[in-house]
């Protein structure tokens, strides 16, 4: 793709970049084929190609965003599918980052929309405010009928029937290995995922312990920032990735550290671009450090000796988040495991298609995530599965809230098998 940008426009390394994807764009729209908002609406400026075009045309005239643009950007689910589909290696999230940066510099939404965002900015990341807000919900769950605005009733939907305990196992601290001590790695214990279920946390350790790592719950990480650095309030995305590489480091400096576990796919897909997002910062080197340790708690299992073993007689449906097999190319690991620890591994119609999650996206879109979700459920409750296992708890919770059948997480299962307690949402 021609560019024209200015030599003095090409001075901003944000605009150095996305000069650097526009150009590789060869406009040959394989990307439309796999992008899950173009399936749903049918219309090219719901493409990668067509954001593409728009982006460009918003840089490139150093021009404030309209609301057109804005509509089509904001629809993008940041699936990256069109990053796997794309023949010529279009880093489409780097730009799509930037033009969700340089809209919320230069657009000023409407008063409900700012309204929201700040909201969800302010709760999300923060575990116990997210849990007051939870039961808050929870309380007005019954009464979501009567609410008109779709993305509330989207907010109250969400609230799970219970709200975990608080697990103390997300304080700093460190869980020892069983035996011979083969890795010391940290934990990313992430943010609303230890509102949402704190059990995920507490199978991983029991994992990773039992197969011999020291594991690290380091003092002062917490959000990764994935969840306002996709908004494009970067400062706010920055300053909590900051703590997060300021608490690993320190253990990388001192003690040491073999990985960074992330078992939230959303949040790995972050971490491990930090080496970009800090590129320009007194933090570089740290970040990039740090971005190149950290590793999907599937990584890091593969490593390790997973005892083979005989057939559970249980069938599971995998579903693929799209942060682990689109944003980090992990796609084989966790059927691998699964398989190894005896259960029999299905995948549904169309499994490179995102179920709608996608962070915040439900809360912001749910008319199109609801159609993502229902065609989702549709293809996983196709294999009569026993169990549907994925490794992102934003998928967990949008997919297990259209189905009956248990959604559990890949960990949840690889713990169970090899001596660990029986998922709870199984016992159910």
């Amino acid at each position: 793709m021609q560019t024209t940008f200015t030599p003095e426009q090409l001075k901003d390394p944000a605009i150095q970049r996305s000069n650097e994807i526009l150009r590789s764009c060869v406009h040959c729209g394989f990307c439309t084929a796999t992008c899950p908002t173009y399936q749903v609406l049918g219309d090219e400026l719901d493409s990668p190609r067509g954001r593409i075009y728009l982006i460009k045309d918003m840089l490139e005239n150093d021009r404030d965003p309209d609301e057109k643009t804005v509509k089509h950007i904001d629809r993008c689910l940041s699936c990256l599918a069109c990053m796997t589909t794309c023949p010529s290696g279009v880093h489409y999230m780097h730009l799509v980052d930037h033009a969700r940066e340089y809209i919320e510099q230069r657009y000023k939404r409407p008063l409900g929309d700012r309204a929201l965002r700040w909201i969800l900015s302010k709760i999300l990341p923060y575990p116990m405010r997210f849990r007051l807000a939870l039961a808050g919900a929870k309380l007005g769950r019954p009464f979501r009928a009567l609410v008109p605005d779709a993305r509330l009733r989207a907010m109250l939907e969400m609230a799970p029937k219970t709200i975990p305990p608080v697990s103390r196992n997300d304080d700093p601290q460190v869980f020892p290995a069983q035996g011979e001590r083969k890795m010391r790695v940290a934990l990313m214990t992430g943010c609303a995922q230890r509102a949402l279920n704190t059990d995920i946390n507490d199978a991983t350790i029991r994992l990773l312990t039992r197969l011999g790592c020291d594991v690290v719950i380091a003092d002062g990480q917490g959000c990764c920032g994935a969840l306002t650095h996709h908004m494009g309030k970067t400062d706010e995305s920055h300053a909590t990735a900051a703590k997060n590489i300021h608490a690993w480091t320190r253990e990388l400096q001192g003690d040491g550290l073999d990985a960074i576990v992330i078992n939230t796919s959303g949040c790995g897909t972050t971490v491990k671009d930090y080496g970009h997002m800090f590129r320009q910062s007194d933090l570089a080197t740290d970040a990039a450090n740090i971005a190149a340790i950290a590793k999907d708690v599937s990584e890091v299992l593969m490593k390790l000796d997973i005892p083979k073993l005989q057939d559970q007689g249980i069938k599971v449906a995998y579903h693929a988040a799209c942060s682990l097999q689109h944003g980090q190319q992990i796609k084989t690991y966790p059927k691998d495991l699964l398989k190894r620890a005896g259960f029999k591994v299905v995948e549904p119609a169309d499994s490179h298609l995102c179920c709608g999650s996608a962070g915040t996206y439900n809360l912001m879109q749910p008319e199109i995530s609801k159609q993502l979700k229902a065609r989702k459920v549709e293809t996983l409750e196709a294999k009569t599965p026993d169990i549907i296992a994925t490794g992102n708890i934003g998928c967990m919770m949008q997919i297990g809230s259209g189905t009956d059948i248990p959604m559990v997480h890949t960990v949840e299962l690889l713990d169970w098998a090899t001596g660990g307690p029986k998922p709870s949402a199984m016992s159910d």
